[in-house]
C-alpha cells in the first residue's frame, strides 16, 4: 500500500507545462489529498480560473496515480484561491535560476512600495516594465537597463 506522503511526493513532482522548471507542489497548486471509498482524491488549484494548463497538469497528476496503481481522481477547487504566496522558497529560487523574477513575499499587515523588481540576470535593480502582461496572463515584461535584457517577472496575486 502507497503511503499518502508517498503520493504527495509522487503527484508533486509533476511539471507546469508553462514553466517546466517548476513543479505543481513548487507553485503551490497542489493543495492535498483525501480519501473517498477506495479512491484518492488529489486536490489543485489553478493559478487563475481561466489557466490554461490544468488539463494537461490534471491528466499528468492522473497518470501519476496510475503508475502508483492508485486508485484516484482530481479534483479542482477555486476557493480559496491561489495567491504567490503558495509558492515555496526552493520554486521562487528555481525561478530566478531560470531567468524569470519571482514574485515578492507579501504581507498583508505592511503596506510596501516595490520601486523596482530586481533582475534575475544580473541582479541590478534598475528595471523597468515594459508590458503588464508577458508570455502569459500571470507574468509581466521587463527589461533591465543595466544589462539591457529583458525577463518576466511572475506577478504577485
Amino acid at each position: 500500500m502507497v503511503t499518502d506522503e508517498a503520493i504527495l511526493e509522487a503527484v508533486g513532482e509533476v511539471a507546469d507545462p508553462e514553466i517546466p522548471v517548476l513543479t505543481i507542489a513548487d507553485l503551490g497548486i497542489l493543495r492535498g489529498l483525501h480519501h473517498e471509498a477506495e479512491q484518492v482524491v488529489v486536490t489543485i488549484t489553478p493559478t487563475y480560473s481561466g489557466c490554461p494548463a490544468m488539463d494537461l497538469i490534471r491528466h499528468e497528476v492522473e497518470l501519476t496515480l496510475q503508475s502508483l496503481n492508485v486508485p484516484g481522481r482530481v479534483e479542482t477547487t477555486l476557493s480559496p484561491p491561489w495567491t504567490t504566496d503558495w509558492m515555496t522558497q526552493a520554486g521562487k529560487a528555481k525561478l530566478t535560476d531560470y531567468g524569470i523574477a519571482p514574485p515578492s513575499t507579501r504581507d498583508a499587515s505592511k503596506v510596501l512600495l516595490q520601486l523596482s523588481i530586481r533582475c534575475p540576470l544580473c541582479g541590478s535593480p534598475n528595471t523597468s516594465e515594459l508590458s503588464r502582461f508577458g508570455s502569459t496572463s500571470c507574468k509581466s515584461l521587463w527589461r533591465c537597463n543595466a544589462c539591457k535584457e529583458p525577463f518576466d517577472h511572475f506577478k504577485s496575486l
